[in-house]
């Protein structure tokens, strides 16, 4: 290489040094590196200070609303409910036993052989309608006779009382004895009551033959036709007399009810109710309590009461089941709660109020149980939140929260006690 190569290739590398000093920072002084340090590390430590006070405030805030939540769940939401006054007047369903106003047994007076009926069951029949006839050919011939001996006993009588005037005529001219005449008399005075005799006898016999016919003793129903053509028809003389028909007066209804004997004292005559059978339900009857047994059965306890029901469609029939519904006066208006707001315990019947946010047990006595509601005959103002469906480990003094009062009145009717 010449001189003058080596020349230029010696500048070039220079000024490539050159520039690579000229492109490279300024070296700084040491003190102004080590505060840029200090600075690094503070701005570090604040940020991990800062993180670490933000975890510390995340948990402490969690643990908070933990705390809440569980002092909240703590606390036992009730509902309630407040006692209403009992009705004035005490509506009381009872079962009721439907009878015909008249219902008798249709006997023959007289024996013999059915000849004819004429109703069957279900006939509505008037008094004194003609519902049969027998054949008696005993009566018969019996009247027959008595009537023959009738006839001699009045020919006997017209001799004894001629042969009578006759001595009392031949008495006045002494022409026979007194005593002659006193039998003669005697005799007339016999016939004659063998006269009467035997008119009493044939009027006995026209009165079984008469019984021939069966007539309808009332305005009524045929509920029953035990007999047929032909038959053997018994009065009773030689054993059981047989019955022909039943006949039943329906018209008017009489309404049997047995009333418990605590409103025995309202059950007045007088008192108005509504009769109701399962077959109509949407058809109510008016009854009116006529009598009472005027004494309470000792099997039962019952009071026996008689409501007449008019009847002049004949939709109520004899021997039919319904339930009487009547109003009583309620002397006591006493309070009225839902069964589910009793606790029963060994210290007795109580309920749970709510006073003040706590719960108070105080007991309770009980009058009528209508199922769904019971009368309370303690001390109660009625305006008592009572709790409903109490918890069996619901104490006195326990804190509670109130559930939404509408709601807690739409759930008034009992379902059930909550454990």
């Amino acid at each position: 290489m010449s001189l003058d190569e080596r020349q230029d290739f010696q500048s070039t590398v220079n000024l490539e040094d050159e520039q690579a000093e000229s492109r490279q920072p300024p070296s700084e002084p040491g003190p102004a590196r080590r505060a840029k340090r200090a600075l690094w590390l503070a701005l570090a430590v604040l940020l991990v200070a800062a993180i670490v006070a933000w975890g510390i405030t995340v948990r402490k805030r969690a643990s908070a609303n933990v705390e809440r939540d569980t002092r909240e769940l703590a606390v036992l939401t009730v509902s309630v409910v407040h006692a209403k006054r009992a009705s004035p007047q005490e509506e009381i369903d009872l079962p009721a036993n439907i009878q015909p106003w008249i219902d008798a047994p249709i006997y023959a007076r007289t024996n013999g052989y059915l000849n004819r009926w004429y109703v069957d069951i279900g006939a509505r029949v008037k008094k004194d309608q003609l519902l049969a006839e027998i054949d008696t050919p005993e009566i018969d011939q019996q009247l027959q006779q008595a009537r023959a001996d009738l006839n001699t006993a009045e020919a006997n009588l017209h001799l004894a009382e001629i042969t009578a005037a006759r001595y009392e005529n031949l008495l006045k001219s002494d022409a026979v004895s007194q005593q002659d005449t006193d039998n003669a008399v005697s005799e007339g005075k016999a016939r004659k009551a063998m006269v009467e005799s035997a008119q009493f006898n044939v009027k006995r016999l026209e009165d079984l033959q008469s019984f021939q016919k069966i007539y309808a003793p009332f305005d009524g129903v045929i509920t029953a036709r035990k007999t047929d053509i032909g038959a053997l028809i018994n009065s009773g003389a030689g054993g059981p007399a047989q019955e022909l028909f039943h006949i039943a007066s329906t018209h008017i209804m009489r309404v049997y009810v047995n009333v418990p004997q605590v409103n025995s004292l309202a059950a007045k005559p007088g008192l108005t109710a509504d009769l109701t059978l399962a077959e109509r339900p949407n058809q109510r009857f008016t009854g009116r309590l006529v009598r009472s047994a005027e004494a309470i059965d000792q099997a039962s306890r019952t009071l026996l009461t008689e409501f007449d029901v008019e009847n002049p469609t004949g939709a109520l029939l004899p021997g039919a089941y319904g339930v009487i519904h009547f109003k009583l006066p309620n002397e006591n208006l006493n309070y009225m709660l839902p069964v589910n707001t009793l606790i029963f315990r060994s210290e007795g019947l109580q309920i749970a109020i709510v006073r003040d946010d706590h719960v108070t047990l105080i007991p309770v006595t009980i009058g009528h149980d209508y199922g769904t509601q019971v009368e309370i005959t303690s001390d109660l103002k009625g305006d008592e939140s009572v709790v409903l469906n109490p918890p069996d480990s619901l104490t006195s003094g326990q804190q509670v929260r109130i559930a939404d009062s509408s709601a807690a009145e739409g759930k008034g009717q009992p379902e059930g006690k909550s454990e």
